[in-house]
């Protein structure tokens, strides 16, 4: 094993029925988020939008333009010595986390429960449990750490979850319309109506095999684990985010489930846009090829290198990385 160093046909309801979802905050795509801002005025509220606002991000050792092989593609993120703790009780949990992720790239972090992976993600998406105490992320030559949750999505930052949440009351056609709506104005183009939304997005029912009743349904409300995770990636498919952080959407899937997730991921890669996973498990890469795999410990990554990474993990576990 080769390692390398740190381096509906039913009619869209009008405009009007939007109104309540502008008091919702968005979790998995911080591009849902950026007409919450309302919410903040309401404790009860600003709880959920919390728990919905959480994005991801990940460590590796920084690998140069030639340990890459050939030209360098274009940065798209750049993680230097990130330490975070909890804000709360000012607990350590990020210690210097490195990685550089490039256009077409696909990572995938790899780790036991509790090393500070998903930490690493919310931090990369401005969750407020978590306080920056060094370190620098620059996405697409913008500060990172500098922009609010809804300005990281709106720029392109895309999170799905392990557990999606729901959000009674919103249908997931009315969430995907804002959502998109506001990538839109951020990149200074006209918004689409319910109407011509219906239109863009029934086309992409088929990239994740969703039937078209979805759309009128509440967001993940009454959703089985399977139907929760395509629902993630329709929305991926939708907002066409340039970084695309997946977490665990293996878990919980059957073989057939993960088949139509991972087609559908790997449908939507493209030269210029990249992809974070973290995953436990081999099989999700062997669906989706991954660029480069990191090991995280202990709150930085340890280890960078291609699949064969994941493979002597399944068969020995971490200790086999750690006595490397």
């Amino acid at each position: 094993m080769a390692l390398l160093n740190s381096s509906c046909c039913s009619t869209p309801p009008p405009p009007s029925s939007l109104l309540p979802f502008r008091k919702f905050t968005s979790n998995s795509l911080l591009l849902r988020v950026s007409a919450l801002r309302p919410l903040r005025r309401h404790s009860a509220q600003n709880r959920l939008s919390l728990r919905l606002k959480a994005s991801i991000a990940v460590e590796s050792p920084a690998i140069s333009g030639s340990d890459r092989g050939g030209d360098s593609p274009k940065l798209l993120l750049e993680v230097k010595d990130l330490s975070a703790v909890i804000a709360e009780s000012k607990q350590p949990i990020l210690k210097g986390v490195n990685l550089t992720v490039c256009e077409g790239e696909i990572h995938a972090i790899m780790g036991k429960n509790g090393s500070g992976k998903s930490t690493f993600a919310k931090v990369l998406v401005g969750h407020p449990d978590y306080e920056v105490t060094g370190g620098s992320v620059v996405f697409k030559g913008e500060n990172l750490l500098e922009m609010d949750p809804e300005e990281r999505s709106v720029a392109g930052l895309f999170m799905s979850f392990q557990s999606p949440v729901e959000i009674p009351g919103v249908s997931n056609i009315d969430f995907l319309n804002m959502a998109y709506n506001a990538r839109r104005r951020k990149l200074g183009l006209p918004e689409l109506g319910p109407i011509e939304f219906y239109g863009y997005i029934s086309p992409k029912l088929d990239i994740v095999n969703m039937k078209i009743e979805f759309l009128n349904r509440n967001v993940n409300e009454g959703f089985s684990g399977g139907e929760r995770k395509r629902n993630e990636i329709l929305q991926l498919a939708v907002l066409g985010a340039d970084f695309a952080i997946l977490d665990e959407i293996d878990s919980g899937l059957d073989v057939d489930a993960l088949r139509d997730v991972a087609k559908a991921v790997n449908g939507l890669l493209t030269p210029k846009k990249s992809v974070l996973m973290i995953t436990h498990y081999l099989r999700l890469l062997e669906f989706i090829k991954p660029t480069y795999i990191h090991v995280m410990e202990d709150g930085s990554i340890i280890r960078t290198g291609d699949i064969s990474i994941a493979k002597v993990l399944e068969k020995e576990g971490y200790k086999a990385i750690a006595a490397a």
